[in-house]
C-alpha cells in the first residue's frame, strides 16, 4: 500500500473560518492532540500575517516533537523570512509557499504575466530553498489554472528545490473526476515530478472537498491537506476524520494507508470544538453524535444479530467513549484517574486536582456520572492564571412581570468582587453585573447552550462569544448542570481570556 501523508491545516487555514479564532495557549493544546492524533504535517499559521501568529508558529514548532511543522508565506523574501524565523527551531521545519496560477488571479490580484509568475516562483522557491530543505510549492487556484501553463510552474518549482508540489482547489470549483483527470496530467508533463509529493487542498464549496480529495489519493496524489471538523474558509476544507477513515475503511479501493491513530480522532474532534465553541453537528460523519445511533427497529435488530449489517465502522475505531455509569460521588481520585487513562486522556497531577474537584461538584448535582460527563469535564479543566476571574457565586431573580436581577461574586487575584444589575433577562442582568463589577465594555455577540448528556440532570454546556469594542472577538465555554451557572461561567471564561490576550 502507498503511505498517505497527512497536511493538518486546521491552526492556520481552519482558524481562518469566521468564529474559529484561538489564543497561544488553545493552539498549542491543539498542536499537542494533532501529535498524538499522528498527522505528519502541522501547518502552524502563517507567519507574516502579525507578531501574535509569528509567535505561535514558533510556539508549537518548540512544542512539537515527531510532526513536520510548517509556516505559509506568499512567495515574497518577507514573508519567507518571518515563515523561516518561526519555524528554523522546529526539529522538521517546512516554508510552504504559493503564488495564484490562474488568469483571473494572475490579471485581477496579482497583476502579473505569466512570464513574471513564473519567473517569481522561480526565484522565491531557490530563497526558501536557501533556508530550508523541505519547501512545498502551492498553485493558488490550480484548478481553474491552464493545465499546460500549471505544469511548467510546478516544473519551475522543481528545478528551483521544490519537495512537495501542492494542487488547491481554492474555490472548491471542481469535481472528483476532474481533480483525477489534473492530478494524471501533472504526473505526466511536471518535469521531475518523481522525485516530489504531490498534494491536494481541497475547499468544500459545492460540498466534494472529500470527494475530490480522495479521487487524487486514487489518482497518485501523496499528500492531502485537511482540516478537523472540516473547518475553514467559507464552507470549510476537507475533513481530516472523512479522509482518514475512508482510506482506512476502503484499503481495499484505494490501495493506501495513513499514519493517523484513528482512536484519536473523537477526542481532536472534541477539543478542537470546545475550545472554538463551535458544536459539532449531529449528522456529521465519523464524530457526530448518530453517527453510530440507531433508532430504526430494522436497522436495531440488524445490529444486534451483527453490528456488521449496518455499521461499516466500529465506534471504539475513532475513539467514541462509552456512556456507562461507573463513578460516582463515593469514587475517589485514583479510580477517576483509571477511568480517564481507559479513556485516552493523560492529565498531570495538577490537572487531575481541578478535574477532580469539578467531579466530585457535579456528583453531588447528578446521579448518574457517564463517560460524557467526564468527558466535558476535562476538556473544560483550563486552569486558572493570576489576574484570571472565578465565580463564587450567584443570586438570580427572575419570572414573569417581576424585574430580572442578579447578584454576582467574583474572585480576581485575593480579590473579591461583587456587583447586581437589572436586565431584560437574567443572563443580561448577570453579564450586565460582571461588566460593571471589571469595568469592562464587553458585547455579548452569541450565545447557544447544549445538553452534554441525556436526562433531566444533563450537564449544559453553553457557549458565548464575547467581543470589544476594537472589534476582537474570544469564545468563552462554561459547564454545569444549571443552565444559568453554566451560562455565567462561560461569560467568565470569556472575559478570562480577553485578559489573558492584554496580559
Amino acid at each position: 500500500m502507498k503511505r498517505i501523508k497527512i497536511f493538518d491545516t486546521t491552526l492556520r487555514d481552519g482558524e481562518q473560518s469566521p468564529g474559529c479564532s484561538m489564543n497561544l495557549a488553545e493552539k498549542i493544546e491543539m498542536a499537542k492532540q494533532l501529535e498524538k492524533l499522528g498527522v505528519d504535517i502541522i501547518e502552524a499559521g502563517f507567519a507574516i500575517a502579525s507578531p501574535m501568529d509569528h509567535k505561535s508558529v514558533q510556539a508549537i514548532a518548540a512544542a512539537v516533537e515527531h510532526c513536520t511543522v510548517v509556516s505559509l508565506a506568499r512567495c515574497t523574501k518577507g514573508d519567507i523570512d518571518a515563515a523561516w524565523d518561526a519555524v528554523k527551531e522546529a526539529k522538521h521545519p517546512r516554508i510552504h509557499v504559493f503564488l495564484a496560477t490562474s488568469d483571473i488571479h494572475m490579471e485581477y490580484k496579482l497583476r502579473m504575466t505569466r512570464e513574471q509568475v513564473l519567473q517569481r516562483i522561480s526565484d522565491m522557491v531557490a530563497y526558501a530553498k536557501s533556508f530550508c530543505d523541505d519547501i512545498e510549492f502551492s498553485a493558488e487556484d490550480a484548478s481553474r489554472s491552464d493545465w499546460a501553463f500549471l505544469a511548467q510552474c510546478y516544473s519551475n518549482a522543481v528545478a528551483a528545490g521544490a519537495t512537495t508540489l501542492n494542487v488547491p482547489d481554492t474555490v472548491g470549483y471542481s469535481t472528483p473526476q476532474e481533480m483525477a483527470d489534473l492530478i494524471t496530467y501533472l504526473k505526466a508533463h511536471v518535469v521531475g515530478v518523481e522525485n516530489t509529493d504531490i498534494s491536494v487542498h481541497c475547499h468544500n464549496d459545492l460540498g466534494m472537498a472529500v470527494a475530490n480529495s480522495l479521487a487524487c489519493v486514487k489518482a497518485g496524489a501523496t499528500q492531502v491537506e485537511c482540516t478537523v471538523n472540516g473547518i475553514g474558509e467559507r464552507a470549510g476544507n476537507a475533513s481530516l476524520e472523512e479522509l482518514a477513515m475512508a482510506i482506512r475503511t476502503r484499503a481495499d479501493f484505494y490501495d493506501a494507508e495513513t499514519g493517523i491513530n484513528t482512536r484519536q480522532i473523537y477526542r481532536s474532534s472534541k477539543l478542537l470544538s470546545n475550545i472554538t465553541g463551535v458544536p459539532i453537528p449531529p449528522s456529521k460523519a465519523i464524530v457526530g453524535a448518530n453517527a453510530f445511533a440507531h433508532e430504526s427497529g430494522i436497522h436495531q435488530h440488524g445490529v444486534i444479530a451483527n453490528a456488521q449489517t449496518y455499521e461499516i465502522m466500529k465506534s471504539t475505531d475513532v475513539g467514541i467513549p462509552q456512556n456507562t455509569m461507573v463513578l460516582g460521588k463515593h469514587s475517589g481520585k485514583h479510580a477517576l484517574r483509571e477511568k480517564l487513562e481507559s479513556m485516552g486522556y493523560e492529565l498531570s497531577d495538577e490537572e487531575l486536582e481541578g478535574v477532580f474537584v469539578r467531579f466530585k461538584d457535579l456528583a453531588d448535582k447528578k446521579k448518574n456520572i457517564t463517560g460524557s460527563d467526564i468527558e466535558a469535564l476535562v476538556l473544560n479543566r483550563r486552569g486558572v492564571s493570576q489576574g484570571d476571574c472565578r465565580l463564587v457565586s450567584h443570586v438570580v431573580n427572575t419570572g414573569h412581570g417581576v424585574p430580572n436581577i442578579s447578584c454576582i461574586k467574583l474572585q480576581r487575584g485575593n480579590e473579591e468582587l461583587e456587583d447586581v444589575a437589572i436586565g431584560s433577562g437574567p443572563l443580561d442582568a448577570s453579564f450586565k453585573a460582571i461588566n460593571r463589577m471589571l469595568h469592562m465594555d464587553v458585547q455579548l455577540d452569541s450565545f447557544s447552550l447544549n445538553a452534554v448528556t441525556d436526562g433531566e440532570d444533563a450537564v449544559g454546556e453553553a457557549v458565548v462569544k464575547v467581543s470589544l469594542p476594537d472589534g476582537r472577538s474570544y469564545t468563552g465555554t462554561g459547564l454545569s448542570t444549571d443552565i444559568i451557572e453554566s451560562s455565567i461561567r462561560a461569560y467568565v471564561n470569556g472575559i478570562n481570556k480577553i485578559i489573558e490576550s492584554a496580559n
